[in-house]
């Protein structure tokens, strides 16, 4: 017998949401709260050059960022330090006020890597689970079913993801992203290995957790997404070389490398 839930549920797409604030949330209080994101004077040198030069960063709680660049242009770095996966060598950042990687910042913050990891033995709908009650979620299961609906991937909840080609690898990980419960997510390359109707899904999901009141911070190669955000970061070789509204960002422009435009990934 499945241990799953009813099947999803039909999705609304571009609709209310289902992330964003932890079940036992208390009403916003009436106190100015932090930054999603506060980065000063951050700077990583990995010993042969520097691969972010010192940065000064601001993502307000609520805003929805495209942080675009050409491969090796500090995107990784930046938000694997604002993670605290990797240390920086000068400044700070913060996540709400907190240090990345303290109980407080991981509690409020989902993180996509560029490339997806899974444990050897959990199928995908355990991968789901350890996810959702890590994070205190008690009402996940159904949530659980039409996030694998909505991405194309219930059929397959039982299947072990280390076995998954690149795509169905990336969906059991949007997945895990977005089973918990989150106030600022940072992503990765999120769109690479998808097909047209899991990059549609992933819009729809980023939709949701925007319209749920969470801040995102989207790193990509994927143009047309940045057309769907309020404010775009460009980086070029470890620096800072535009921040501003997207409709003004020439984002071809801004990915390429020493003037010449970069082909889409």
């Amino acid at each position: 017998m499945s241990r799953h839930p009813q099947p999803p549920a039909r999705h609304e797409s571009r609709g209310a949401s289902d992330t964003g604030s932890s079940d036992n949330e208390s009403p916003t209080a009436a106190v100015e709260k932090p930054a999603a994101l506060i980065a000063r004077a951050l700077a990583k040198d990995y010993g042969d050059g520097p691969a972010l030069h010192p940065l000064d960063l601001r993502v307000e709680e609520h805003e929805r960022v495209a942080l675009i660049g050409h491969n090796g242009s500090g995107k990784t770095t930046f938000l694997r330090m604002a993670t605290g996966l990797l240390e920086p060598a000068s400044g700070t950042v913060t996540v709400f006020g907190e240090a990345p990687g303290s109980m407080d910042a991981r509690r409020r913050l989902s993180y996509l890597a560029d490339t997806p990891t899974f444990y050897e033995d959990l199928s995908v709908w355990e991968h789901l689970e350890y996810t959702a009650r890590l994070h205190g979620r008690s009402d996940w299961e159904q949530r659980a079913a039409d996030l694998l609906g909505q991405l194309g991937i219930y059929e397959r909840a039982d299947d072990l993801p280390t076995r998954f080609s690149r795509g169905l690898k990336q969906k059991a990980a949007i997945a895990m992203g977005f089973i918990r419960p989150f106030d600022l997510m940072l992503v990765d390359e999120p769109f690479v290995g998808l097909d047209a109707e899991g990059k549609e899904a992933l819009l729809e999901l980023f939709d949701e957790a925007s319209s749920g009141g969470a801040a995102l911070l989207v790193a990509t190669h994927e143009l047309g997404f940045v057309t769907t955000t309020q404010r775009t970061i460009a980086l070029r070789d470890g620096a800072l070389i535009f921040d501003g509204p997207s409709t003004q960002a020439e984002a071809r422009g801004l990915v390429a490398v020493e003037g010449a435009a970069e082909t889409e990934s």
